[in-house]
């Protein structure tokens, strides 16, 4: 099992942001940079205008879970950041349109590692 360190510091989500690669799906778009370290870096940037906070958390447990079914094919040193489309209802997404997001997302950024 892989660690991942979540990423909670303002000017980390702003330096990743500012610097990093920009992937975009249909529900969710992904600010990847590498971190030079041998352990990837986790953030989720989840917009109060996509909705009040029950919304918010519930897409943030949707793209966790994601992610850590996941984690074990993804490239080591990365640090990414995980932005919500602000246009989509979030009552109509599902754990499956995440999976099949992100998934699209980290082929399209060759992020998974080959099996």
């Amino acid at each position: 099992m892989k660690k991942t360190r979540i990423i909670k510091k303002n000017y980390e989500f702003k330096n990743i942001l500012d610097k990093g690669k920009f992937y975009s799906g249909k529900y969710i778009a992904i600010s990847v940079k590498k971190n030079g370290k041998n352990i990837n870096e986790l953030g989720l940037a989840i917009s109060s205008k996509v909705g009040k906070a029950v919304r918010r958390n519930k897409i943030k447990r949707l793209i966790r879970e994601n992610y850590r079914l996941m984690e074990e094919n993804i490239v080591n040193g990365i640090s990414i950041v995980f932005l919500c489309k602000k246009n989509i209802n979030i009552d109509d997404i599902t754990f499956f349109d995440i999976k099949d997001d992100m998934n699209y997302i980290f082929n399209k950024a060759n992020l998974k590692i080959k099996e």
